[in-house]
């Protein structure tokens, strides 16, 4: 069983940083990708980043280009680093994992993930 445990989250002044981590076990393929969506209440969940496991491949939406960057150890953990936070930001932050990985790249989209973390806070104050 594939499961996946976020941490990093926390309270952090706009401007500021912070890294996320999504510790990924229980894979049956060595395809897989992972990834990293927020959601606010009363908002549809969105895809900010995701990494393929296999090709590096990445995607970032464009409300977090330039900003955020999403990357991956050898130890299936991978990193969501966030800088210059934006009030905007603030949300409940997800990782989730994509096992039927069919080209290359990455699926952004949080219907073709198939497993899912339980989330971690991020709070960005003005």
């Amino acid at each position: 069983e594939v499961q996946l445990v976020e941490s990093g989250g926390g309270l952090v002044q706009a401007g500021g940083s912070l890294r996320l981590s999504c510790a990924a076990s229980g894979f049956r393929t060595d395809d897989y990708a992972i990834g990293w969506f927020r959601q606010v209440p009363g908002k549809e969940r969105e895809g900010i980043s995701c990494i393929n496991s296999g090709d590096g491949g990445t995607y970032y939406a464009d409300s977090v280009k330039g900003r955020f960057t999403i990357s991956s150890d050898n130890a299936n953990t991978v990193y969501l680093q966030m800088n210059n936070l934006k009030p905007e930001d603030t949300a409940e932050y997800y990782c989730a994992a994509d096992v039927y990985v069919l080209g290359p790249g990455c699926d952004h989209n949080y219907y073709a993930m198939d497993y899912w973390g339980k989330g971690t806070r991020v709070t960005v104050s003005s």
